[in-house]
């Protein structure tokens, strides 16, 4: 999860591809739906502690296959 427009989100994805890793790449500004759907995320998953009342918007997130998500790239 991420933003075409976010340096870092376009980092990860790189890197991801540069792995060999398989990932769906869901653009949280290409889609209102998918926004909202992120946001609900964000203001209530506790891994976002850190970064709500922040101007950072906790992306890229990874969701794993069991449906956890992270914020480190490591962790995929």
């Amino acid at each position: 999860v991420g933003s075409h427009l976010c340096p870092d989100t376009l980092a990860a994805i790189e890197q991801l591809k540069k792995d060999g890793k398989e990932f769906e790449f869901i653009d949280i500004l290409n889609s209102h739906e998918e926004l909202k759907v992120y946001l609900a995320l964000r203001d209530k998953d506790p891994l976002y502690d850190g970064i709500r009342g922040t101007e950072r918007m906790g992306i890229p997130a990874f969701i794993k296959d069991c449906g956890c998500v992270t914020l480190d790239i490591a962790e995929i």
